[in-house]
């Protein structure tokens, strides 16, 4: 089962699924909590799914920037990677119709825009990268939605989408070497690392303004700003010190892996906001 696991990105999984709980908690009171419940497996099979066709489609680019990976290790399939994606876009799809007919179109048309990602926009000019921002953003309006109250996840899902937007070019940064032998366009490669970084800054400039919005409005209180300012700001400003066009391969996943962990520190914030 190993291969199968490490396919999926299971610390991804596992954000996605905390990402909706968190979200239906921040909405709203949890009833039905049985549809919360079932909300974050249906994320989780969506985005293990999403992440398996993923790896379907970059397997040469993953042959020289990540040839641990299951696929270009041997260790599974490619035929078995797409039938295990399928099934888990099918189980997550099953999971949303048995909560609502809403919930199973934002599945659905999430889990079709993540395969179109996956085999077409992951190689355009920022498509891409808006793509998948949008998809893992869309985590805290289906949490909202499990509950009857998207509306409350709204400006969650503004953070979401601003956080990994940035994270999603320095990934493209991190990955231009194998991104241009297989032909892909993303940013970097078309507008230059300086263009790609000078983009990083502003996003993650929009975002920490995103952030401290809500708290002067007085939408969330101390305890969500305490942790934003000790938690999250200091890890964008080293991240964003850090970021420079001499920046090694290491260095930058580095700074991707970093974000990824400061998103449960975003979580925790809107938690006990």
């Amino acid at each position: 089962m190993k291969p199968f696991i490490d396919i999926s990105r299971p610390i991804n999984v596992a954000i996605t699924m905390a990402t909706v709980f968190i979200a239906a908690v921040i909405s709203g009171p949890l009833e039905p909590l049985l549809a919360v419940i079932l909300a974050s497996i249906s994320a989780g099979f969506i985005a293990a799914a999403a992440n398996t066709i993923n790896d379907v489609y970059d397997i040469e680019i993953d042959r020289i920037n990540k040839p641990e990976r299951p696929l270009p290790a041997g260790t599974l399939s490619i035929t078995t990677a797409r039938r295990a994606a399928i099934c888990e876009y099918v189980l997550g799809n099953l999971l949303a119709i048995s909560i609502s007919q809403p919930m199973f179109f934002v599945a659905f048309f999430f889990s079709l825009l993540t395969w179109l990602y996956a085999a077409h926009f992951k190689r355009t000019v920022l498509w891409g990268n808006l793509l998948v921002s949008l998809s893992t953003a869309a985590a805290f309006f289906y949490g909202g939605l499990s509950i009857g109250e998207p509306q409350q996840a709204l400006i969650p899902a503004l953070f979401g989408f601003l956080f990994h937007l940035g994270r999603e070019i320095i990934k493209d940064i991190q990955d231009m070497e194998g991104d241009r032998r297989d032909g892909a366009i993303t940013y970097p490669l078309a507008a230059g690392v300086a263009s790609a970084i000078r983009l990083t800054r502003i996003i993650f400039a929009a975002l920490i303004v995103a952030t401290i919005i809500p708290y002067w409005q007085g939408w969330y209180g101390s305890a969500y700003f305490t942790i934003i300012v000790l938690g999250i700001f200091p890890v964008v400003g080293y991240v964003l010190f850090t970021l420079t066009e001499k920046a090694s391969t290491n260095h930058l996943g580095f700074l991707s892996n970093l974000l990824k962990a400061d998103m449960l520190v975003g979580l925790l914030a809107l938690y006990l906001g």
